[in-house]
């Protein structure tokens, strides 16, 4: 078969992936059901026929506006669709179709959901994360990658440690300072990347959130005035720089810095 033409197919799915990301996005936060139910305009509510819902051309073709109450649509959506579909098609070239592929991919989409849900509404879904951490245990099963007590203790050392930030957190600042979301995505993390990337997600996060927050808060005045600033989108991106550089860091770390 082409491989050209497996690229694309893949690529295509990660798309159609993508398209129901945007649907857990608007309409977990809102606690709309998503397993049933035709997909509608965010602002006039009115049902989105099948050739306007294909993902990013139909936003292109309709100059990203409803096709009934010409309302803008954002140009998020085409762009977690875009997303999704690039995060398939590298995850596919770089692993192929191994398990690999399908644990990472997986992860990336969940990742692009948690990040725009916590931007928006300061919540990581626990429908998101609990089976995420079930499933990062199941994962330990297959063959070639983690064992079942490295996934365990991933999740574990992932939990605990923010769990330990957020106690720390709240003394200090007489008030919560973490939510439970953030400590349940670490879990999940864990337990499908180890303890030893979880470790590297934990200060990674706390790295790109303090240089991002503090750029923030120079600049935008709701921050400083609130401070509220969501922070598993920083979970989320050293995420995945631990999936695609953490072997190399951790390598690196083991053969110049830790001594016996």
């Amino acid at each position: 078969m082409n491989p050209y033409f497996i690229y694309a197919f893949v690529f295509l799915v990660g798309l159609a992936v993508g398209s129901f990301l945007n649907v857990l996005i608007f309409r977990l936060p809102r606690k709309i059901g998503f397993v049933s139910g035709r997909s509608f305009c965010p602002s006039c509510k009115n049902p989105i026929a099948f050739y306007d819902n294909i993902p990013i051309f139909s936003w292109l073709i309709l100059g990203g506006k409803c096709r009934q109450c010409k309302n803008r649509i954002s140009v998020r959506y085409p762009a977690v669709e875009l997303l999704n579909g690039l995060s398939w098609l590298f995850f596919f070239w770089r692993y192929d179709l191994s398990p690999e592929f399908f644990i990472y991919s997986y992860l990336a989409s969940v990742l692009i959901v948690i990040f725009f849900i916590d931007i928006d509404y300061q919540i990581i879904p626990d429908i998101i994360t609990l089976p995420g951490m079930v499933l990062g245990l199941g994962v330990a099963f297959l063959p070639g990658g983690l064992t079942i007590w490295q996934s365990l203790i991933g999740l574990v050392v992932g939990g605990g440690a923010l769990y330990l930030v957020a106690m720390l957190g709240d003394w200090i600042f007489k008030k919560d300072s973490m939510g439970g979301g953030d400590i349940k995505m670490a879990a999940m993390l864990g337990a499908f990347l180890g303890w030893q990337k979880v470790i590297l997600i934990f200060f990674g996060s706390a790295f790109i959130g303090t240089v991002i927050s503090l750029i923030l808060m120079v600049f935008s005045r709701k921050i400083r005035s609130h401070r509220v600033i969501p922070f598993g989108p920083f979970l989320a991106i050293a995420a995945l720089a631990a999936i695609l550089y953490g072997e190399r860091i951790i390598t690196f770390y083991l053969n110049h810095f830790w001594r016996v």
